[in-house]
């Protein structure tokens, strides 16, 4: 492949609601500092390199980028990036944020909001995003407790007209059927990758059934999560990817993709490099000998992540 020339339309369209999306997008969770996301004490990374990454990425053709208002480090902001980049926002550019965590301005993670709070959450993001309206809002769950209380208020946001569209984060199928019965939900977004239990490719396989797109979180990172893209890739992987003459990392983007057409990737980088070959990972279509070879049995994680992300 020639990355620097494949565009994210190569990976093909999906519909969350009414807003058509090509399926390889952009998680800006990686943006705002250089190594771990997440941390207190992270770096952050150059203003100007991460504006044009976020550049670049609708240059080629992505127009479905994943934030969240707690994605920052000291003097960033992954939505107000986003804003002084792409603002005024193209029109077909999909903007998929989460609440339920947050971080106090010190970067410390603090209790999951109540439903009272999720308002405050959502005019967060409006306000960092620089929107009259969210078009994607994922409510993030970290548990098995009910989330009818906390969805129903963002089913309330959504009548009052603030946003376009619900999904759900870090869930389990209860949770899905719970949400259901209340508003519709557009997406799940899940941590998955090529080491998913049969539970996560359950859970995937009847997303797909209800054309409800499922969004793959640390499909690149794996067991580095928050660290970053793992290392530690299979021999499996390795031995694909040097058939294809690909990276480790393009394989496994595709591999999730090749999972059923309502499949998202949103991996995320703050590299020009990495961004292209990411985007690229799209058009690489994988035989039935390999998604064998890399569906062959290794250990799983469970299928909550439980840290917020």
């Amino acid at each position: 492949m020639t990355s620097q020339t494949i565009t994210a339309a190569a990976s093909g369209t999906w519909k969350l609601g009414d807003r058509t999306v090509h399926r390889i997008g952009f998680g800006a969770m990686r943006l705002p500092q250089n190594g771990e996301a997440l941390t207190p004490d992270a770096v952050p990374r150059d203003r100007g390199q991460a504006i044009g990454v976020l550049r670049r990425a609708v240059e080629l053709g992505v127009n479905h980028i994943d934030t969240a208002a707690f994605y920052f480090s000291p003097l960033l902001s992954a939505n107000e990036l986003i804003n002084r980049a792409l603002a005024p926002y193209p029109d077909d550019l999909v903007i998929a944020t989460k609440v339920g965590p947050g971080r106090d301005p010190a970067g410390k993670w603090l209790p999951h909001a109540t439903p009272e709070q999720l308002r405050g959450q959502v005019e967060e993001n409006l306000r960092q995003l620089g929107r009259d309206h969210l078009d994607v809002v994922n409510l993030r769950v970290v548990g098995t407790d009910s989330l009818a209380e906390r969805f129903g208020a963002l089913a309330d946001l959504r009548e009052a007209g603030l946003i376009r569209h619900l999904g759900l984060s870090n869930v389990l199928p209860h949770h899905l059927a719970e949400a259901r019965a209340i508003a519709p939900v557009v997406c799940v977004q899940n941590m998955y990758g090529v080491d998913a239990s049969p539970e996560q490719k359950e859970f995937l396989r009847l997303c797909g059934e209800q054309r409800i797109a499922f969004v793959p979180f640390y499909s690149i990172a794996g067991t580095g999560r928050t660290a970053g893209a793992t290392t530690g890739h299979s021999p499996e992987v390795h031995a694909v990817a040097r058939a294809h003459g690909v990276s480790a990392a393009q394989v496994r983007l595709a591999w999730t993709l090749h999972q059923g057409s309502h499949v998202l990737a949103i991996p995320g980088t703050g590299d020009l490099g990495h961004l292209a070959q990411n985007v690229a990972a799209g058009s690489l279509r994988l035989s039935g000998e390999a998604l064998a070879t890399l569906d062959s049995p290794t250990p799983h994680r469970n299928e909550q992540d439980p840290k917020a992300s």
